[in-house]
């Protein structure tokens, strides 16, 4: 599995916004310098943030960009989907099916329910952080994960082994 550059400079480029200290826009400029980005990729980036409705762009000689939620109401989610889709989704074996127009394994599949897992797992972890968690420090988020992976394996142990696709 990887984060894709888009989905990882993506979510630099909002963390860079959230940090920003000032009231007003961000320029393109400032991103891309803070990130080592070219202005056009962060352009581009910033740009699909903006139709996904999580920046404004602000336009004018003193413009550049703002969030356009507080950083607590936007999860990481929400972000990465910007660039990808889920990690598995319902279309995902429609997209896997070799030279055959559908998938060879549609009515029994022992690697559908480990994906709909590891995805489920992704998924909740993505899902329940914000932006403003990003803007502590790296040992701070370290501990933060180290007790949501105390909470996820309390949780495994109690969930049944397999998960009933239907």
């Amino acid at each position: 599995m990887k984060i894709t550059s888009m989905e990882e400079y993506g979510l630099r480029c909002m963390v860079q916004l959230a940090m920003a200290n000032t009231d007003g826009p961000v320029t393109v400029t400032d991103i891309a310098e803070n990130e080592g980005l070219s202005t056009e990729y962060a352009g581009k980036l910033l740009n699909l943030l903006r139709q996904a409705d999580l920046v404004k762009s602000v336009r004018g000689r003193n413009g550049g960009f703002v969030l356009a939620r507080p950083t607590n109401e936007i999860s990481l989610a929400t972000i990465m989907r910007v660039f990808s889709p889920d990690l598995f989704d319902e279309d995902y074996c429609n997209r896997h099916t070799g030279a055959v127009d559908a998938c060879v394994h549609t009515t029994s599949c022992a690697i559908r329910p480990v994906l709909w897992k590891l995805s489920n797992v992704v998924n909740l972890t993505l899902e329940s952080l914000t932006l403003m968690d990003l803007l502590c420090g790296e040992s701070e988020m370290h501990r933060e994960m180290s007790e949501q992976n105390d909470r996820l394996a309390k949780t495994s142990k109690s969930e049944p082994s397999f998960i009933q696709i239907t």
